[in-house]
């Protein structure tokens, strides 16, 4: 089948979540259709379901979720950097992502200093606190 073949008849919509590359097997992006992860046009389909270019598709994988129209089609898995031909992100959800993957890293050189056995420094500081007795902890 040749592309001009394929945009005119479609492509199903699990092949297609693998060759851009949303999901690393076919089989997983099929479940994914079915469990309701991912829509187009704001309705739930089935994996057989044929997509066309200009589809909105909403495709949930947690924590993130993309918002994408259709651009193109392909008849095989191609490399990452010429994946992101096959579909455009939406300004708002390109937003939504970059925003939450700031907020997950903010969270993670919060607790970045929790994580792992005290230092010394810890240590003694925890130590003169348990010998006052429960009183407050002095602050470090």
């Amino acid at each position: 089948m040749s592309t001009d073949d394929a945009e005119r008849d479609g492509q199903r919509i699990d092949k297609w979540l693998w060759c851009a590359r949303f999901f690393k097997t076919r089989g997983l992006a099929a479940e994914a259709v079915s469990g309701g992860k991912v829509q187009v046009d704001d309705a739930r389909v089935k994996p057989a379901r044929k997509i066309r270019p200009g589809d909105r598709l909403s495709i949930r994988r947690e924590p993130t979720q993309w918002d994408v129209v259709v651009r193109g089609l392909s008849a095989q898995r191609l490399p990452a950097r010429d994946a992101v031909a096959l579909y455009e992100e939406t300004a708002e959800s390109l937003a939504r992502r970059t925003s939450e993957e700031e907020r997950a890293r903010r969270a993670r050189m919060r607790d970045e200093h929790v994580l792992g056995r005290p230092s010394k420094r810890d240590r003694r500081t925890l130590e003169r606190y348990k010998r006052m007795d429960g009183a407050d902890p002095p602050d470090s």
